[in-house]
């Protein structure tokens, strides 16, 4: 498994067949936006693709190729994330009023 802040990437199996693929943003991955400093996760490698999986309500990512990509954030150590599928996981709180994501 890897973590970087909010964000946690979780080894697959494989991806569902019904996910779909997510357009890239700016000619990259982005994992999570930073809704308190706009920061994002982000890969810039072209061997990283997110998937939505509509059924699940679950985000997936493939990385492809021999060597690792890397996840990069402003306020975070880079993280090298190796070919595979993997979960993509957004940390969320509880609080009285409602679950959220964790503001990163």
């Amino acid at each position: 498994m890897y973590r970087q802040g909010d964000v946690l990437i979780v080894p697959t199996r494989s991806i569902p067949k019904s996910a779909k693929q997510i357009d890239r943003e700016d000619g990259c991955v982005v994992l999570a936006h930073g809704e308190v400093t706009g920061h994002a996760h982000v890969i810039y490698d072209k061997r990283a693709a997110l998937f939505r999986d509509p059924k699940l309500a679950k985000i997936f990512m493939h990385v492809s190729g021999n060597s690792s990509v890397d996840l990069v954030h402003d306020e975070h150590s880079t993280i090298a994330i190796p070919p595979g599928d993997y979960q993509v996981i957004r940390q969320s709180e509880y609080t009285p009023q409602e679950i959220r994501n964790v503001a990163d």
